[in-house]
């Protein structure tokens, strides 16, 4: 059995889903947010973050878009994403890894501006640049949902859900609804879903 370490409001939204569309069993064990971390789960977490799955064999993997592609890897045929050799790979592959190291990465500077400069008097313009940063970077995803239902293959993938767990954590909810309605019209079929509005229940993605 999974054995997944999560706790709300974390990248762990996107894996209770994928581990949900997968209909695999999975032992939940939330983390909480400590000043010092915990020694055994740096063990299988090095840097302390959330989620982590161990898998079935005992081994542990960190990162939340490492764990969905392996998932949908393990898991064909159930919504996940496209597998080798499947229409739409490639852009599986590209917009997830677009996501984690462009949107992500940007989103992580403005909510943890002090990681990015050791400059008390440069907090506000590493939030600004991260804002800029997210603005380009979802407009790409915009554009690339025009006349497109999904944004890989025909069908919803873990990509659509990890789009809406980052646009969720855009800084200003109303402008991203009013500036990217491609983005905002997948999104809100996304917020519809039962099992995601049911995770949504824990995480508190997006206002109820």
């Amino acid at each position: 059995m999974y054995k997944l370490y999560t706790r709300p409001g974390s990248g762990g939204f996107v894996i209770e889903a994928a581990l949900k569309l997968a209909g695999v069993p999975f032992e939940q064990i939330d983390v909480p947010k400590k000043p010092e971390p915990d020694p055994e789960f740096l063990k299988i977490s090095p840097m302390n973050q959330v989620p982590v799955l161990v898998l079935p064999s005992g081994h542990a993997l960190p990162e939340t878009v490492a764990i969905s592609l392996l998932l949908a890897e393990l898991h064909p045929g159930k919504g996940l994403g496209p597998v080798a050799g499947e229409p739409g790979r490639a852009d599986f592959l590209r917009w997830m890894a677009f996501m984690a190291t462009a949107i992500y990465m940007a989103n992580l500077r403005y909510y943890y501006p002090h990681r990015s400069t050791t400059d008390a008097a440069g907090i506000a313009a590493v939030k600004q640049a991260a804002v800029a940063e997210m603005d380009k970077e979802i407009s790409i995803l915009d554009s690339a949902l025009t006349g497109r239902d999904w944004l890989v293959s025909d069908s919803r993938t873990i990509a659509d859900i990890y789009m809406l767990m980052m646009v969720c954590w855009y800084p200003d909810t109303d402008k991203a609804r009013r500036a990217w309605p491609n983005v905002e019209r997948v999104c809100a079929r996304l917020r519809v879903d039962p099992m995601l509005a049911a995770l949504n229940g824990r995480h508190e993605m997006w206002p109820s």
